[in-house]
């Protein structure tokens, strides 16, 4: 099955989220492209580093701008499983990124439409552009199988 653009590099946030699952993160995944290369990868590092800032979508702007050399992510697009919270939104924002794709929407958190939409906000001196839904379907799963396995393991550890 061919797969569109958008596609193709959201199968690469999933691989990202999936590296993150191994090492017991929530399996969120993201990959910042320029000029159709990857030029950061990432995954949820909160747990291991003990730290709220290190959400996929952060970790990603930070290593993209290692790579660039500058703190404007200036024709960039990013690639995340998750609809992006305030924090990332914000970071975004002020990386002045180009295009923001995700796959599942997040009703408790997302602010790139769900609960607000900081990127389109016109108040801002930037306003990249949003999609949603990418593979929402397996990036939502993704996410929900990791939820139901910690929920699991938790009681089967109660139990014993």
């Amino acid at each position: 099955m061919g797969y569109t653009e958008q596609e193709k590099y959201m199968k690469k946030a999933i691989a990202q989220a999936k590296l993150g699952w191994k090492i017991d993160e929530v399996p969120i995944g993201a990959v910042v492209v320029k000029n159709d290369e990857i030029i950061a990868r990432a995954h949820n590092l909160k747990e291991k580093k003990g730290c709220a800032n290190y959400h996929a979508e952060m970790v990603a702007i930070e290593r993209a701008c290692k790579k660039l050399g500058d703190w404007r992510l200036v024709g960039c697009d990013i690639y995340v499983t998750l609809e992006p919270c305030a924090m990332c939104s914000g970071a975004l924002i002020n990386a002045r990124i180009d295009n923001i794709y995700f796959g599942a929407y997040d009703p408790k958190a997302g602010c790139c439409g769900t609960l607000y939409n900081l990127p389109q906000d016109k108040r801002f001196n930037h306003r990249p552009n949003v999609q949603g839904g990418i593979l929402e379907q397996e990036c939502g799963e993704l996410l929900s199988t990791y939820f139901k396995e910690k929920r699991k393991k938790n009681v089967d550890s109660r139990t014993r």
